[in-house]
């Protein structure tokens, strides 16, 4: 028997042995390099800007971390607050000084990790805690209307608690302001003035949508020594497309639901002098019982155009007093002319149905009337009469490239996931 193929068999496992003997021992060699040895620690090698234990920091002011002596540098550092937002910074091409680029979240907590090495490469750690001091002017928001079930017409309002002017301080407002919407609308939030922002999609709310609205403004730095406060979420949910168009020139009020037209009746609108607003207004509220009096619109008292009425099934569309409502003095003229002070009255059957069909958020337009065009804002919500490119001119973030859902704020920089 020829044993040569098994003798050459045991030699290769032998060599191979002792290939792979060789190679652990190569590594096992390289338990002395620097990279290999446990982080030392830095305690020594660096120094802080932040107070001492049971001091708050100042949030206007940077962090600073230098490193000590010479024989060390910073490779690496990241702050991150208790939200898990990171602080920007900028490390100097010598490795001796990190310096914080970002705004220190006012009353917050920060973990810092610093990473050094030595002068033979061999790396150090040190992880220090600090927190920062409340802020002296907060700025808080809050949202509007109430929580609940609206129409497809009904813009978000935020209400500020002091004035922001500056653009720069208004692009962090707008960008912490959060509108999320299931199914998902293209929307923006326009200032309305200093202290009120509004928010509407480009087109209505989808029927049946869900929507929540939160501020993430607590303890961002806003301005000159003013922060972001704390603001309560909103939750609201959209009802069916309710539209009723008052034809001021056929003296009729159409109304659909979900595109469906669900009522035609006759109507009578503003006559000359009084004619009521052209336009798309929104439901703002209903009122079963309204004392109507003149006076309340400029009407002097005992003039010809003086009244004082009971009106039944006010559903209001204005702050200034226009209603869609009950008119049984006027059923004669309903369909035929315009004879109301400004608001679209029905008989009372007409009305206490429309009372009853509607919500706040519901749409009613009225079209041909010699009346003006109503307000954006200032006498309820007008918002939709502005055309989408000029609502967008309102948004403190209409000059960015993106929108302020895809672009973060530089100064409370998100982990990558």
């Amino acid at each position: 028997m020829n044993d040569t193929p098994r003798i050459r068999t045991v030699l290769s496992c032998t060599l191979l042995a002792l290939l792979v003997t060789a190679g652990a021992g190569a590594c096992a060699g390289t338990d002395g390099h620097p990279l290999s040895t446990k982080p030392y620690d830095a305690a020594d090698q660096v120094s802080f800007s932040a107070p001492g234990e049971g001091r708050k920091a100042d949030p206007d002011k940077a962090l600073e971390i230098t490193a000590k002596g010479a024989d060390g540098r910073i490779t690496d550092v990241t702050a991150v607050d208790a939200s898990g937002h990171h602080l920007a910074g900028e490390l100097t091409a010598d490795g001796l000084l990190w310096r914080s680029t970002g705004s220190l979240t006012a009353g917050a907590v920060y973990t810092v990790k610093v990473s050094t090495e030595d002068q033979d490469g061999a790396p150090g750690t040190r992880t220090f805690t600090f927190e920062t001091a409340p802020a002296k002017r907060a700025l808080t928001v809050a949202f509007g209307p109430e929580a609940g079930k609206y129409g497809v017409g009904q813009p978000i309002t935020a209400d500020l608690s002091l004035p922001v002017k500056d653009r720069a301080a208004r692009q962090v407002v707008e960008r912490a302001l959060k509108v999320r919407s299931t199914p998902a609308v293209e929307g923006s939030w326009h200032w309305v003035d200093d202290k009120k922002l509004h928010f509407r999609p480009k087109e209505y709310w989808p029927a049946g949508a869900s929507i929540s609205v939160t501020g993430n403004l607590a303890g961002v730095k806003v301005g000159d020594k003013l922060y972001g406060g704390d603001s309560k979420p909103l939750k609201l949910t959209i009802g069916d497309r309710i539209e009723a168009v008052a034809d001021a020139g056929s003296y009729s009020m159409t109304v659909r639901r979900n595109g469906e037209v669900i009522k035609t009746m006759p109507v009578t609108t503003g006559k000359p002098g009084f004619s009521t607003r052209n336009g798309i207004k929104v439901v703002l509220g209903k009122e079963y019982y309204v004392r109507m009096r003149g006076t309340s619109v400029g009407i002097a008292e005992g003039s010809s155009e003086s009244y004082d009425l009971p009106v039944y099934y006010a559903t209001r569309v204005t702050w200034s007093g226009e209603y869609v409502h009950a008119a049984p003095w006027s059923v004669g003229s309903q369909g035929f002319a315009n004879v109301s002070h400004g608001c679209v009255g029905m008989s009372t059957g007409n009305a206490a149905w429309f009372f009853e069909t509607v919500r706040p958020g519901d749409i009613v337009k009225t079209v041909n009337s010699i009346g003006d065009t109503m307000d954006p804002f200032g006498n309820g919500f007008g918002d939709w009469n502005l055309e989408w490119a000029e609502w967008r001119q309102g948004s403190a973030l209409v000059a960015d490239t993106k929108s302020a859902a895809h672009q973060p704020d530089p100064t409370r920089l998100q982990p990558s996931i």
